[in-house]
């Protein structure tokens, strides 16, 4: 039974390693910030996959523990970038505003 959890285990990381790659490509490809964004998002979501996948598969629950502090890191990371992006927003439109009068 063991052998069929580890042969489970490691289909779940292939997936999740294939997963990563169309993530990244949507990050750096874009052709939208609000695409890279989303991109960078799902990175982490699925970078915190893995490692629970990990934890599972090593039996070690403090992996646990650094999943939830990645976890938070990326929550932080992408709010860092949504408020960058507004910020660029609003100046860029105040700045047409300002043309236009």
């Amino acid at each position: 039974m063991t052998d069929a959890y580890m042969k489970l285990y490691t289909a779940a990381l292939l997936f999740l390693t294939v997963c990563l790659f169309f993530a990244l490509l949507r990050a750096m490809r874009g052709p939208r910030v609000a695409d890279r964004i989303m991109g960078v998002n799902m990175l982490g979501s699925l970078v915190i996959c893995g490692i629970a996948v990990l934890s599972a598969a090593l039996g070690e629950s403090g992996l646990l523990d650094v999943g939830l502090v990645y976890a938070m890191v990326s929550f932080l990371a992408v709010l860092v970038l949504c408020k960058i992006r507004i910020h660029l927003h609003l100046q860029r439109k105040d700045e047409e505003k300002e043309e236009a009068e």
